[in-house]
């Protein structure tokens, strides 16, 4: 059984997402929460899977309470306290939510119109240890972070470091939004040969998927944001 903690303002909304989980034969609901502090608070207590957190709470609020539930190491507990995934539901409306988010430790964005079955695969999903984001939100999260020009951090150079000259080739590719068939084609290698080299990107900078890993490019220097964004629309990152 995966362990359900539900974080939402709203009353109704919480009760509704209580009973369509509840219907699931392999997820159970342990919890809910009406705010940010209140989500922190139940997560370390009752150790859910998943944290299913309605974007809307709390505003930064919210943002430091994904950071103190994605990641318990950086607030002082215990090496071995239980870390849980946030599972995020939004709206396509994001503005400049989705940049920190990711970067406070979110592992999935699902829209608040998805199916109940689309909810269901996207916590397994996200229990699972791999990050879930819809086709319509990744063309607005890699497009949040190519425009607003993160300040390199120090600690992502020194992992860039031990990237191999054709794994940062990938990388770069990743950040521009290419398809493992699409990087196979433009550097005239393998589809496996791809997939392996992203998997060993994955572990080397630390990331959880590969709009992480977008993340992580341009938070290293590796990939520079344009000077002057045109809104234009960015190529959507495929998951495999």
């Amino acid at each position: 059984m995966t362990a359900v903690l539900i974080a939402n303002e709203q009353a109704l909304q919480r009760v509704g997402l209580r009973m369509l989980l509840a219907a699931q034969p392999d997820l159970t609901v342990v919890g809910t929460a009406a705010n940010a502090a209140e989500a922190v608070r139940l997560s370390a207590e009752l150790r859910p899977d998943v944290v299913l957190l309605d974007s809307r709470v709390g505003g930064a609020a919210g943002l430091d309470a994904i950071r103190r539930i994605a990641r318990p190491d950086d607030f002082a507990r215990e090496q071995d306290a239980h870390t849980p995934r946030v599972l995020l539901l939004t709206t396509t409306a994001l503005d400049e939510y989705p940049y920190g988010a990711l970067h406070a430790g979110a592992s999935g964005f699902l829209p608040e119109d998805a199916t109940p079955d689309e909810l269901a695969t996207a916590i397994h999903v996200v229990a699972a240890g791999d990050v879930v984001i819809s086709s319509g939100l990744t063309r607005v999260l890699i497009d949040a972070v190519r425009t607003r020009r993160p300040a390199e951090r120090p600690g992502r150079r020194d992992r860039l470091s031990t990237l191999t000259e054709r794994e940062r080739d990938v990388l770069t590719a990743i950040a521009a939004g290419r398809s493992n068939a699409e990087i196979a084609e433009g550097l005239c290698i393998a589809p496996t040969t791809v997939k392996s080299h992203v998997s060993s990107i994955l572990t080397k900078i630390g990331a959880r998927g590969r709009v992480h890993a977008v993340v992580f490019a341009y938070e290293s220097g590796l990939v520079r944001p344009p000077h002057h964004p045109t809104g234009a629309a960015v190529p959507t990152a495929a998951a495999a």
